[in-house]
């Protein structure tokens, strides 16, 4: 008899624990990603060292039918802070801010965007320097002037709060439907870094990054930042 039930507290406790790796999966797969932020495209929304919470949910999978019919799809619109594969490399992650949506002619000039000839209120972007006027409207550079162009259908047009250093779809191009892995949801932890690099870097200077890391943890985390939301 004791022995029948040692069995069945074991089993107990393996199928809890199988059951819990089964929702930490999940829940990994398809409701929330955790993301670092590498670079400074999106200064001063987000900064080198945010490190995220990515709802996938909202926007639904996109690695197969089968997780789209299990998952209902949400709607993306102007202004969702967005993390999708990188189009010209899909294995890369960026997060950007989308910015045209599918029809929408979408015009830079002057630095100002203009979605269907309407100018664009953007409060949340930042420019390295300002604009070099009406003497520069012959410039080829991007930065300044840009289009149009009209978002084909199941695209959007996505753009880094960091307008002078982001390459963004004025670079790459228009961001498929099926690209778009969740939007950027809270900031759960901010460290004050330069910018890091651990898959290029080796083995030993990856030790030496999160020894780094650890040794001034209390000091350079950017506690002001913690549980702020991504708007």
């Amino acid at each position: 008899m004791r022995r029948e039930f040692r069995k069945s507290t074991l089993r107990e406790y393996f199928e809890s624990i199988v059951i819990a790796v089964i929702l930490a999966l999940f829940i990994r797969t398809f409701v929330v990603q955790a993301f670092k932020i590498p670079t400074g495209s999106m200064e001063n929304n987000l900064l080198i060292g945010d490190h995220l919470l990515v709802n996938k949910f909202v926007f639904g999978p996109t690695a197969s039918g089968i997780e789209r019919a299990l998952l209902p799809m949400g709607t993306i619109t102007r202004g969702d802070v967005a993390v999708f594969k990188y189009p010209e490399e899909p294995e890369r992650d960026f997060i950007k801010r989308i910015i045209g949506l599918p029809g929408d002619t979408v015009q830079v000039k002057q630095k100002k965007v203009y979605i269907n000839g309407t100018p664009l209120d953007e409060p949340y972007v930042h420019f390295l320097e300002p604009s070099r006027g009406l003497s520069e409207v012959t410039s080829l550079d991007v930065r300044e002037n840009y289009g149009p162009v009209t978002v084909p259908a199941d695209h959007y047009f996505a753009m880094g709060d960091n307008r002078d250093n982001s390459a963004d779809s004025r670079y790459w191009g228009f961001l498929p439907r099926d690209y778009v892995k969740g939007k950027a949801l809270i900031i759960y932890w901010s460290y004050e870094s330069e910018r890091e690099d651990y898959e290029a870097a080796g083995a030993a200077d990856t030790v030496k990054g999160l020894g780094s890391v650890f040794a001034h943890f209390f000091t350079k985390t950017r506690w002001e930042r913690m549980l702020h939301q991504i708007r």
